[in-house]
């Protein structure tokens, strides 16, 4: 990911979009396994935060984010602008968390 730009932001300051490539996105989705993720994250608990729901998170959202950047690359973009990060639970009563990333391909 680290030879495209990526910003939450619409711009970059001092570098104005030369050309649009279009709307990018990258999907993750990760099953939940009920009683094992309720046993980790009893016994992950340190001051509220829950370390294995984190970590499963964390590789959800960065693989949404390395396809979404794929994407951009095939268009050839430099950068990624406007960037939104959606997590929803998807499935059976919940059962599945969805990571769902997308931002604007431009070149600047």
């Amino acid at each position: 990911m680290n030879d495209l730009i990526l910003s939450t932001t619409p711009s970059i300051e001092g570098r104005p979009v030369r050309e649009y490539k279009g709307i990018v996105t990258g999907e993750s989705i990760v099953g939940a396994n009920i009683f094992k993720d309720f046993l980790a994250g009893v016994r992950d608990i340190v001051g509220g935060r829950a370390g294995a729901y984190e970590r499963v998170l964390k590789r959800a959202k960065d693989a949404s984010m390395e396809e979404m950047t794929e994407r951009a690359r095939e268009l050839g973009a430099n950068a990624i602008l406007s960037i939104d990060i959606d997590y929803e639970t998807v499935g059976a009563e919940g059962s599945m968390l969805m990571v769902a990333v997308s931002g604007t391909a431009v070149v600047i």
